[in-house]
């Protein structure tokens, strides 16, 4: 029997919402270990005169507990 617990992360990138989501697990991975998904919760941008300079992910993370 495995446990799981789902931590809340946020990440950013300036080329797209799939570079903040890789860059996001990336990060996560260096101090989380076992990772099994992730879910999208939320995006959002980031506009200055009318152009998008951000995009922004906000992410579930599950990950098994060492026993």
């Amino acid at each position: 029997m495995s446990v799981a617990r789902v931590t809340e992360i946020s990440a950013t990138s300036s080329k797209s919402f799939e570079d903040a989501t890789s860059q996001g697990i990336a990060r996560a991975a260096k101090t989380l270990r076992n990772i099994t998904s992730a879910w999208v919760k939320e995006q959002q941008v980031r506009v200055k005169d009318g152009r998008i300079t951000e995009y922004q992910v906000n992410l579930m993370v599950t990950f098994i507990l060492d026993d």
